[in-house]
């Protein structure tokens, strides 16, 4: 079952595109974040829709009161560097790899993508979270992208 809101974000090590581990925790405590998943950088959806509308937004969405917006995906750090230096993100958007699938899996919004070669990755979703509590999730259906852009996210806000 995926996490819920009003539920803690589950403690998890994941890496900046530095090759640095980070913790839930110091992603999380303390803040007002959106986090948003992708199945796999450099891929069609996430590449020309999902990571662009958020650098879009990202102003506009900081000033809502986030501290950090933060693209997840169950890629290795090097990717998850060079899709971001390839698409822009800058400091607008924080890209972590979840190179294991421990945070997706913990989350309970992980799929099994072996059928078209893909393994093991994250389903495509937004949430805001509070001080590491969730106070909105957004998941999309399988092959879908309209609850979680961040047109949706800055609506929820």
């Amino acid at each position: 079952m995926p996490i819920q809101e009003g539920e803690k974000i589950p403690a998890a090590t994941l890496k900046e595109t530095n090759m640095q581990d980070v913790t839930t925790e110091a992603l999380f405590a303390g803040k007002k974040v959106v986090l948003f998943a992708v199945p796999g950088a450099f891929t069609p959806t996430c590449s020309e829709k999902h990571l662009p509308g958020f650098i879009e937004k990202a102003d506009a969405i900081r000033a809502k009161g986030v501290d950090d917006i933060i693209c997840l995906s169950v890629n290795d750090a090097f990717v998850m560097d060079a899709w971001g230096k390839d698409r822009g993100a800058g400091d607008k958007v924080h890209l972590v790899a979840d190179g294991n699938g421990e945070l997706s899996k913990k989350l309970g919004l992980d799929f099994d993508g072996s059928g078209i070669g893909f393994g093991l990755r994250a389903q495509r979703f937004a949430l805001i979270a509070e001080d590491g509590v969730v106070t909105k999730l957004a998941v999309e259906e399988p092959m879908k992208f309209e609850v979680s852009s961040a047109e949706a996210i800055l609506e929820a806000l």
